[in-house]
């Protein structure tokens, strides 16, 4: 294996340089102190938010097989010789839960799933449906839960989902998940630049850890290696994360809009009334509930899924929307595995004719990638394995958090007799810029902390912060002067 060797004559910070996307020596010597800095401290602060995040979305990912187990009794029956009308299963449904509204069905999506009939219901909570699950087979009632989001996450799902959006503190909790999501991009990129522009002997220790290291630089090894590889599913993960996000959500939102990448919705209004509509969807999706009653003909669930079925939406995993006033049935398939299958159309429930489809070939590249990130991040993308890497990613950034307090602990000074913690990156880094790089990087900081609004505002105060403690040090170091001198 090739080593590179270090070139004569030449600084340690400007050999750092080697891997740093070719950026001139000078450039990135003054950058480096900059982005050591932002890293460090960035990692030191808000690390203790993205573990939280971690080690929640680490459950989160693996509670989707646990969901299986927990709740086999209501997903799971015994395979029979055939299936009843949808009808007859939504018939029971309501008979066991008489003071419900149905609002949807889920038909099973294998021979040994139940049919999911999804209600409004007293006692369960805003935003959630009552899921009466029933046996396609004998119309038997194997149990019901409260369902949550386009996913359907039960009662153990749904907690962990919660635990991990907003610590079940609701809209306050809210802020520090935005503000995770908001600096690890920032972490990520940072440590990425730190880590390709560090001088090292073997090339191979770019990717693996290096060998034979000891204390703090096997430390440093491991970190800057997995984190070289966990890199762009966490930058990833960060820019979906942003989008359920209160502030920087919307702002995502509006770029979307603007662009014309706007999730389109089948157009579902009948007879005057208001139906379908846009916008973004939740961190589960989730659009429940749904206006009165439909009052009037109806040609019933059967026909109207039948008449789907001839305009092209064949898909197994379906979900149905029952009509309310103005508004017929949608049906849509609801299989987000590769390749997607999202066709979905509108049943007038009076005549059973189909009056608008829409296909998920037709959405814009915008939205389709938006699908594709939201799904991934949700864990639901490419099943098992999604999951497998959601996992993956979660704890590749607790070991990087764990790692990185370490190397900081290492840094402390040993020999004091009191508590100490690691020594800090020294401050003025920013005046080593020139002003030809300072003055974009501050005009891309602005626009930034503008558009993600939690990241500027920490960062002000950071600042602020930082400030206040230089200038304190300066006022103690002016006050020990005189001391100094009469020594």
């Amino acid at each position: 294996m090739a080593i590179d060797a270090p070139a004569e004559g030449r600084t340690e910070t400007e050999q750092d340089t080697a891997a740093a996307g070719g950026a001139p020596a000078s450039v990135w010597t003054a950058l480096r102190p900059l982005a050591l800095r932002i890293h460090f401290y960035a990692g030191l602060l808000v690390g203790p938010l993205l573990l939280i995040a971690a080690l929640s979305g680490l459950l989160y990912a693996l509670s989707f097989q646990a969901e299986r187990i927990v709740y086999r009794q209501e997903l799971r029956v015994p395979v029979g010789d055939q299936v009843l009308p949808l009808s007859d299963q939504v018939k029971a449904a309501q008979d066991a839960r008489p003071d419900g509204t149905v609002t949807a069905v889920w038909p099973g999506a294998e021979d040994d799933a139940s049919t999911r009939v999804l209600m409004s219901a007293p006692g369960v909570d805003e935003g959630k449906s009552l899921a009466v699950f029933v046996d396609p087979y004998t119309a038997e009632i194997r149990g019901e839960l409260p369902s949550y989001g386009s996913s359907g996450a039960l009662p153990l799902r749904t907690w962990l989902d919660e635990l991990h959006r907003d610590l079940r503190l609701g809209e306050f909790g809210r802020y520090y998940s935005e503000l995770a999501a908001s600096w690890l991009w920032v972490v990520a990129l940072g440590g990425l630049l730190l880590w390709l522009g560090r001088r090292r002997r073997a090339k191979r220790d770019l990717l693996l850890p290096e060998r034979g290291a000891t204390g703090r630089r096997k430390t440093l090894s491991w970190h800057g290696s997995v984190g070289l590889w966990a890199v762009t599913g966490l930058v990833l993960l960060s820019a979906t994360g942003l989008t359920w996000s209160r502030y920087a959500g919307e702002n995502i939102g509006a770029v979307q809009d603007q662009l014309g990448g706007a999730t389109p919705v089948v157009a579902a209004a009948i007879e005057g009334g208001s139906g379908g509509g846009g916008g973004h969807e939740g961190h589960e999706g989730h659009g429940g509930g749904g206006g009165a009653a439909h009052r009037g003909a109806d040609v019933g669930i059967d026909h109207a899924l039948k008449s789907a079925r001839t305009a092209g939406v064949r898909g197994d995993r379906l979900a149905i929307t029952l009509p309310t006033e103005g508004t017929g049935y949608v049906i849509k398939e609801t299989d987000t595995t590769y390749p997607v299958h999202l066709d979905s159309v509108a049943v007038d429930p009076a005549s059973g004719v189909v009056i608008d489809r829409l296909q998920f070939d037709d959405y814009p590249l915008l939205a389709k990638l938006t699908r594709y990130g939201i799904d991934a991040h949700m864990g639901v993308f490419l099943g098992l394995a999604n999951q497998l890497a959601l996992a993956a990613l979660a704890l590749s950034l607790i070991l990087l958090i764990v790692w990185g307090y370490r190397m900081w602990w290492l840094r402390r000074p040993t020999k004091a007799r009191t508590f100490a913690g690691g020594r800090p990156i020294p401050r003025g880094a920013w005046r080593r810029i020139p002003a030809t790089a300072l003055l974009p990087l501050t005009a891309a900081t602005v626009f930034i902390g503008w558009f993600i609004p939690l990241l500027g505002v920490s960062l002000l105060v950071f600042l602020a912060f930082d400030l206040a403690l230089g200038a304190l040090a300066r006022l103690r170091a002016r006050g020990q002067a005189p001391d100094r001198g009469q020594a």
